[in-house]
């Protein structure tokens, strides 16, 4: 019983995961979250910038889907499915920042790439 219980708190704890994060994005760039193997996350993003901002996902077998405009001081809620990335483009010619606090699987690559618009 004392080993259930145990294994219990460990499974909870694990669970109760979650990464925060002030992320930076250049001009023209996108930062791609979980471009990897990976279960389901979810992310609350906060655009903390002046300037409007992207999110779609993109399943690492290709295409793109669910895809938004945040403005600024909004904040919206994504729930990524297992194997698909979150990108967030940064169409303007300024550097932008938004808010990150993603839960459920953390083990997420994270990387910039060119805008590809």
């Amino acid at each position: 019983m004392k080993q259930i219980l145990t294994m219990l708190a460990i499974a909870a704890a694990m669970a109760s995961c979650s990464l925060t994060s002030n992320t930076t994005i250049e001009p023209k760039k996108q930062f791609v979250l979980g471009n990897n193997e990976h279960g389901s996350f979810k992310v609350k993003l906060k655009n903390v910038s002046s300037q409007p901002v992207e999110v779609y996902q993109a399943p690492l077998g290709g295409g793109r889907h669910s895809g938004s405009t945040v403005q600024p001081g909004q904040s919206v809620t994504v729930k990524v499915q297992r194997n698909t990335a979150l990108v967030v483009n940064n169409p303007s010619g300024e550097t932008v920042s938004v808010g990150l606090k993603v839960t459920g699987d953390t083990g997420l690559s994270m990387g910039y790439n060119n805008n590809k618009q």
